[in-house]
């Protein structure tokens, strides 16, 4: 009996290394959803677990340092790793166990989210877990993707307006990163456009290193819905780099994607709270309106 030889498929492999969310809004839940959505096979190594809806966090657990490196060795050793994300890393001691774990295994693509707060305010990390961000992964960084109030935490003051953008990109991007990227989404209601600033470590036509920034503009879209959407855009970036696509274009690709699911998701009814953007976009109808209620 003949058999045929099948050829192999190439699947870009993005493991996110991040807490749990049994609201299913946000970390590891959210980057599966997203992954999987954008054609990327997902892997996943628990930080912590947390007890948390579309209100609120109730409770945080931090897994033991030996699980982590063993969940991130099992995963590498066997099927292999394109890029990283890293999201929610609950200690000082959880976030020098993944960098020393990814040293070691040389991994190239690592899209930090330097994930210290939640969509509801609660606190995911105190200042000794920045700090420890700042020394110990952000020198292994692709590119990092605080929001403005996660980049206040980093820098040690406020960054409120666009025109704060640009300087607190070069203060970050001279912690070790390679490219920085500061989201404009927690800005007040009167900017009607929000705007997203991006700077990278690139090489000139001279051979000379230089600093190149890009400034992203984009519409506000009004929801309530937008649990999950930092964890959703650092996932989507993390998926496009691995299947090869250049720092810019990732990371406008990721907007987009994030943009649509919170289009999609203005009428999504899930919890009382902030409920989630509409990972599923692509492939469900849009979320409409219950004319029942």
């Amino acid at each position: 009996m003949k058999t045929t030889k099948k050829t192999a498929v190439r699947i870009p492999k993005i493991l996110t290394i991040a807490g749990s969310d049994s609201g299913g809004g946000a970390g590891l839940q959210a980057d599966l959803k997203v992954i999987t959505a954008l054609g990327g096979y997902g892997m996943t190594v628990v930080t912590a677990i947390t007890a948390q809806n579309t209100l609120r966090v109730t409770k945080i657990q931090g897994i033991d340092l030996d699980v982590i490196e063993a969940q991130i060795d099992a995963v590498v050793s066997d099927i292999g790793v394109d890029a990283v994300k890293i999201g929610m890393l609950a200690s000082p001691e959880i976030v020098r166990c993944v960098a020393a774990a990814l040293r070691r295994h040389a991994i190239k693509i690592i899209v930090v989210d330097p994930v210290l707060r939640a969509t509801s305010g609660a606190s995911l990390g105190g200042d000794e877990t920045a700090h420890a961000i700042r020394e110990a992964l952000f020198p292994l960084a692709t590119v990092i993707t605080p929001n403005m109030e996660e980049a206040s935490i980093l820098l040690g003051r406020p960054i409120l307006e666009p025109d704060d953008f640009e300087q607190a990109a070069k203060e970050l991007i001279a912690m070790g990163p390679a490219a920085v990227l500061i989201k404009g989404g927690h800005l007040d209601a009167k900017h009607t456009q929000l705007m997203d600033f991006l700077m990278w470590r690139a090489i000139d036509e001279d051979g000379k290193k230089i600093l190149t920034q890009k400034k992203l503009l984009h519409y506000r879209v009004n929801t309530a819905n937008t649990h999950g959407t930092g964890c959703s855009l650092s996932s989507a970036i993390a998926t496009y780099l691995a299947d090869g696509h250049d720092l810019s274009h990732a990371v406008a690709k990721g907007i987009a994607y994030v943009e649509a699911g919170l289009e999609a998701g203005i009428y999504l009814s899930i919890g009382q709270g902030s409920g989630p953007l509409w990972h599923m976009h692509a492939f469900y109808p849009t979320a409409l309106p219950d004319d029942t209620e």
